[in-house]
């Protein structure tokens, strides 16, 4: 038998997977390891895929998406950017999940040997995607100072030459809750314009923002139409969707027809029914994101300081996100560790080493619980747990 491509042989698996697979079905395990909410999607969008699939619309879409849903999606945009951001139905492509809308975009640019710099520490699949493809790849590492990651703007814009395709950034950021401002995505966008480099902007968490505005700071507030920008975006987080798998990308005009070939030798097209759920998402997101935000900030604000309480933890509270990242006093292993807390005190969180090598030591814990009362005994079992270690 002939070998798999390196780059799929050398492909190293999820580490979250690793320690979720080792408590999973054990009704004993208070379990924050994924990123996603325990609410269920909201009835009107069940509702409106029920309604599509009994009206029989179970056949084949439009590669980019339903056009109704694009113009919603464009609309939205608008909405949160300004009508001035330029984004109309014709920069969007509908994809089969956000991890799809990555993955094509950095398809569209990325070959083998190409150069793609990545901002870490970062969701895993965002490192994974550009080798997949055989891309080199460079990180950037954001660094912690009294609990928070932060941006040497001056160093990344060192790193960013004429050799760099790609530059990927996801902010607001996973794991860490860190977040751009527009004075830091104008540097880099400018930056990048004299360089000739592609950005892949990953803001699927920029409603989960506790910074005062309906939004995080975006690359749409401030790109021109024909910018070499991408934007991904995604149903899952800010509209309760995570199961259902779908997301978008915002592309310059000239890129569509391109997206559209791409999505139909990937997956074709999304679910008729799954994109009829987002266009009543989309015309309920005042009822469903607002509410979700002010939950998960009381969510951030009632684990945040149980955890500041515990004798050496280093824990501070994200503008954005729905995690909090820290490390505690003498464990350095974040993935044994990880596994010691399953095992032992019943709590299941994401070891920082999935993330990047810079985060060992760290974990992840995912916050967006309906019942606060899951953070205190979580808290209390950590508390417990280092102890008694």
């Amino acid at each position: 038998m002939k070998p798999l491509r390196p780059q799929i042989a050398q492909l190293q698996p999820s580490l979250i997977r690793e320690v979720a697979n080792a408590g999973i079905g054990r009704s004993d395990v208070l379990a924050f390891w994924f990123g996603e909410s325990d609410e269920i999607s909201p009835i009107k969008v069940r509702q409106a895929a029920i309604d599509s699939l009994q009206a029989g619309e179970t056949f084949y879409a439009h590669n980019l998406g339903l056009p109704p849903l694009r113009e919603a999606v464009a609309r939205y945009t608008q909405d949160q950017h300004g009508q001035t951001c330029g984004v109309t139905a014709q920069r969007i492509a509908v994809t089969s999940g956000g991890v799809s809308a990555l993955m094509l975009a950095m398809q569209a640019i990325l070959g083998v040997g190409d150069e793609c710099l990545v901002v870490t520490p970062i969701w895993p699949n965002l490192l994974a995607q550009p080798q997949i493809l055989g891309a080199r790849v460079r990180t950037h590492s954001l660094r912690p100072f009294n609990g928070l990651w932060q941006l040497d703007l001056k160093a990344l814009l060192a790193d960013i030459t004429p050799e760099t395709r790609l530059l990927v950034l996801n902010a607001p950021n996973n794991p860490t809750g860190w977040h751009l401002t527009h004075d830091e995505q104008l540097a880099i966008l400018s930056r990048c314009r004299e360089t000739g480099t592609w950005i892949l902007a990953d803001e699927v968490y920029e409603r989960l923002y506790y910074g005062g505005t309906r939004c995080a700071p975006s690359f749409l507030d401030l790109t021109r139409p024909d910018d070499a920008v991408m934007v991904a975006h995604s149903f899952s987080k800010s509209f309760l969707m995570t199961g259902w798998r779908l997301g978008w990308l915002v592309v310059p005009e000239s890129m569509l027809d391109a997206m559209g070939k791409l999505i139909e030798f990937k997956t074709s097209c999304a679910p008729v029914f799954v994109q009829r759920a987002a266009m009543a998402a989309l015309a309920r997101q005042d009822e469903i994101t607002p509410p979700l935000v002010r939950h998960l900030q009381n969510c951030r604000d009632t684990l945040v300081p149980l955890l500041q309480a515990i004798e050496g933890v280093e824990a501070a509270s994200a503008a954005a996100g729905m995690y909090v990242f820290f490390r505690l006093p003498g464990h350095e292993d974040g993935l044994l560790t990880a596994k010691r807390l399953v095992s032992e005190a019943g709590l299941g969180l994401a070891p920082g080493e999935a993330f990047g090598p810079e985060a060992a030591g760290w974990l992840r814990w995912c916050f967006a619980s309906r019942d606060l009362s899951r953070l205190h005994e979580g808290a209390k079992r950590l508390q417990s747990w280092l102890r008694g270690a």
